[in-house]
């Protein structure tokens, strides 16, 4: 890895003295010259994570640019253990999002498949959707509320109770029921 030096023996200022020389000047060279001092580290803990050195190189860059910013405004007494949870939340978080967008690959010849008709949703679907539909409209108001707001509108326990004013143990309860009757109520309508 030669864009890492590990320069760990230069340490004729302490962590401490740097990070309030920068939190006073803004001055980059002095983020620079603590940020190499663990460069190697962050690098280390991002390939742990993603298991890709660009990947890692990438995030080492984006943790520099988050420190920046981050380091002016908190209150460090360890730097070093500071860093390390930084890192280990911009990678948690990349990862998180990398997760919720995943990456579709499409075959080149998609379009002119001629498995593939047209984007259309199929009759069994609509047909399950309108089940669920008239089915939602048997479950009791507070059933139906509560399960729209949990499951369709993704909103938490506390959320709902919020919402709709319901104790939280309701909630769960009519979350709880509403589900069941839902199912029951889907399962007997489509014949299954």
């Amino acid at each position: 890895m030669k864009f890492i030096k590990n320069t760990s023996g230069n340490r004729e200022t302490d962590d401490l003295s740097l990070v309030a020389a920068y939190q006073e000047s803004g001055d980059l060279e002095v983020l620079g010259e603590l940020y190499n001092r663990y460069m190697h580290l962050v690098y280390g803990v991002c390939f742990n994570y993603f298991k890709d050195e660009e990947q890692s190189k990438d995030a080492v860059m984006q943790i520099f640019e988050e420190l920046v910013k981050k380091l002016r405004i908190h209150q460090v007494q360890n730097f070093k253990s500071w860093l390390h949870v930084l890192t280990r939340n911009h990678c948690l978080m990349a990862l998180r999002k990398s997760s919720k967008n995943p990456m579709v690959t499409l075959e080149e010849n998609f379009v002119e498949n001629d498995d593939f008709v047209h984007l259309d949703i199929d009759d069994t679907k609509e047909t399950q959707l309108t089940i669920m539909e008239k089915c939602m409209e048997t479950l009791s108001e507070e059933q139906r509320k509560s399960v729209d707001l949990f499951y369709l509108q993704e909103k938490c326990y506390k959320e709902v109770a919020d919402i709709t004013g319901y104790d939280m143990l309701k909630v769960k309860s009519y979350i709880q029921n509403g589900k069941r009757n839902l199912k029951i109520c889907i399962e007997k309508n489509s014949g299954q």
